[in-house]
Formats: C-alpha cells, sequence, structure tokens
C-alpha cells in the first residue's frame, strides 16, 4: 500500500500545525510534517497501549535498546545502550541541555547554514550567540569557513551540524566529518550532530554517523524515529555519548532523561523495530517525488532550480532567477501556497523557500502549479 495515497479533502480534517497554522485555501507545504499513513505496526503498538491501560511513566530502556539493534542493523553501527544513551524529552530541548551541560553559559555555537532555522530559535532561547560557517555553493561543509569560525573572536565552545542536512539533503561523506572531527578536536570544541534524518536518506549515499568517524568520540549524537516514521506528536528522543564523554553525558539530570512520555517511547520503540519495511515505502515514494518535482519545474518554472540531495523529504527551491523580493510571500499571496521561507534558515537562505516533499505527487503537482500562476 502506498504511503503518500490521502487526500487532500482528508488531510484537511487533520488539527496538527501543518494543516491549520494557514487559512483553508492555502496549500500547505511547509513544516517537517509528512501527509502519510501511520505505520501499521505503530499504530498497533499504540492501540495495544490504550487496551491495556498501559499508560503510565515510563520505565524502561526499550527506546535505547530498540535504537542500538537498528543503528547495528542499518549502519553498522555498535552502541552500548547503557553506558552511551540517555532519554530526551525531544532533540531540540536535549540540545540546549546539553549545551548547558557540558559548555560555560552564554557560550557561542557555530553553525552552517543555510540550515534548521530551529537551531536559530532555540539557540536565541537559551542565550547562545551563534557563529555562522556557511556551507559551499554546492551546500557541503566548508572546512576552511569552519576553521575560521572556530579561530575567530567569538571562540565557540560547541558546534551544531545537521547530519544529514536540512535543508540541503546533502550527506557529509565519512571523510568529510573526520576532517571536521579533527578540527573540532584541535580546537577544543564540542560537536553535537543532529542526526534526526539520518533514516531518510536514498541510496547510493550512506549515512555516516559522528561517532563512527576517527575524532568524533569526543562528540555527541542527538537522535529521535520523530522525523523518519512522522511521529512528532509523540515526543521521544536520545542522546548518544561518545567513548569520551559518555559518562559527563549520564549525569544530565532526570528531569531531562526522564522528560519523554511512555507513550511516545512505545510508539518510537516500534518504529525502530518493526516498521522498518515502513520506511523503505516512504523512501521509495519520496524519491519518486523528487523525480515528480524536477519534471514540473522543468515545465512550468524552469527558472527555479532544485538542490535534489539524497537525504530528507524536503525540497530546497532556488527561486533567485525570477527576481522576486520575497518568494514565500508571493507564492504565498498570490498562489495560496506555504513553504518555509529562506531567510529563516540563515545566512544564504536569501531568494529560497523549502517544500516538503512528504505529500502525495497530486499535492506536489498543485504546488507548482500555484508557484507558476504566482509569477
Amino acid at each position: 500500500m502506498a504511503v503518500f495515497d490521502l487526500t487532500e479533502s482528508e488531510l484537511r480534517d487533520r488539527r496538527s500545525m501543518k494543516w491549520r497554522r494557514y487559512p483553508a485555501d492555502v496549500l500547505p507545504m511547509w513544516v517537517a510534517e509528512m501527509d502519510c499513513r501511520p505505520a501499521p505496526e505503530v499504530v498497533r503498538a499504540l492501540e495495544g497501549l490504550l487496551a491495556d491501560g498501559d499508560t503510565g511513566y515510563p520505565g524502561t530502556r526499550m527506546y535505547p535498546e530498540a535504537f542500538a539493534s537498528y543503528a547495528t542493523d542499518t549502519w553498522g553501527w555498535d552502541i552500548d545502550a547503557d553506558e552511551q544513551i540517555v532519554g530526551l524529552p525531544d532533540v531540540m530541548h536535549g540540545i540546549v541541555e546539553i549545551l548547558d551541560h557540558f559548555t560555560e553559559p552564554g557560550s557561542p555555537v557555530v553553525v552552517n547554514p543555510p540550515v534548521y532555522p530551529s537551531f536559530y530559535e532555540y539557540l536565541e532561547w537559551a542565550g547562545r550567540p551563534t557563529v555562522e560557517a556557511l556551507l559551499t555553493p554546492e551546500g557541503r561543509l566548508d572546512l576552511e569557513a569552519v576553521e575560521r569560525a572556530y579561530t575567530g573572536a567569538s571562540r565557540p565552545a560547541a558546534h551544531l551540524i545537521c547530519n544529514p542536512h536540512n535543508p540541503h539533503g546533502m550527506v557529509p561523506t565519512a571523510d568529510e566529518l573526520a576532517a571536521l572531527a579533527d578540527l573540532a578536536n584541535r580546537h577544543g570544541v564540542l560537536v553535537i550532530s543532529d542526526e534526526i534524518h539520518a533514516p531518510l536518506i536514498s541510496a547510493p549515499a550512506r549515512h555516516a554517523p559522528w561517532l563512527t568517524v576517527p575524532g568524533g568520540e569526543t562528540g555527541i549524537v542527538v537522535t529521535s524515529a520523530s522525523k523518519a516514521w512522522n511521529l512528532a506528536g509523540l515526543k521521544a528522543a536520545l542522546a548518544i555519548g561518545g567513548a569520551d564523554v559518555a559518562a559527563n553525558l549520564r549525569r544530565l539530570p532526570a528531569q531531562v532523561t526522564g522528560g519523554a512520555s511512555h507513550v511516545g517511547i512505545v510508539a518510537h520503540t516500534a518504529a525502530l523495530t518493526d516498521a522498518r519495511e515502513w520506511i523503505d515505502q516512504v523512501m521509495v515514494e519520496i524519491e519518486q517525488n523528487r523525480v515528480l518535482l524536477a519534471s514540473l519545474l522543468r515545465d512550468h518554472l524552469p527558472e527555479v532550480s532544485l538542490a535534489a540531495g539524497p537525504a530528507t523529504y524536503l525540497g530546497w527551491l532556488d527561486c533567485r532567477s525570477l527576481g522576486l523580493d520575497n518568494p514565500y510571500a508571493t507564492f504565498l499571496e498570490r498562489g495560496r501556497v506555504a513553504f518555509n521561507p529562506g531567510p529563516a534558515f540563515g545566512t544564504g537562505g536569501e531568494g529560497f523557500v523549502r517544500m516538503n516533499l512528504g505529500t502525495s505527487p497530486e499535492i506536489i503537482t498543485d504546488g507548482v502549479r500555484r508557484m507558476a500562476a504566482s509569477v
């Protein structure tokens, strides 16, 4: 069965943020929330919880164990679930807590724009200045820019990376990450790698977990099953510490490590353990949607180019050749289609929008037609 075969009418009955933020005549193709049918294995796990009244406090290590098993089977990454993994309420709150635990209050953090807007939002909320080390024009890590950021006047304490990268869909190679780890270790910078999109990579590209690269043992991975299995409303996340920091990571306070709900933990565990074939189908349909989008742009908006990275279900659209002051606003006001505005992703986002491809071919087709009608 197809995953993205829901009609727009069915989707408009949803009460989550994606479908309720904008008026009913706007087609929402923005936030990273998929328009999909849930994995049946996750549905059964949740139905069993409710039928049994098993909705109390979390009390097992099932989620770390499930992730460790998934990591071994999927990426050949062996993790000691008891020694290296702690729970988090969600990825972004966890990142802030890790920064507070490992670095001095107010110390700067490096990011690689254009990058996930919540990095900026949460770091500002946490009182952490950002130091930008821009990606290359091709959307890859620029190690020279990173070294300038590490050695500049701000002297950052940490570097928050997106692996794979949102919004470009770029998958860093193991060699790129090892070179970055060498830089970070030489300059005493803690690397925190957000790997929430890691299950969403099309072959032949392959995810290189931060802790598997030489020098990565001084860093921390944060992740969750929420993005890949569309479980954002069932919050639960994990932090995995490298050999040099795992003991300190386990000292995070209980209000952090015990912050996820039992229902969320059960859902995420079922996803990682029993719903792996569902993700395979998701990636087949996302790849088909990428091909469709590229074809539609060629036919209807040849001035717009797509950064077709092999990861995520997000499309990074370069609209600069359209000559619009604000592509996001033009598409919204004239075409009644909502994307994420490029400037929210930091320096380098001007003239871009981000489109969500985790939806049906019909909605992607309608979205491009609305874009074309706008200009």
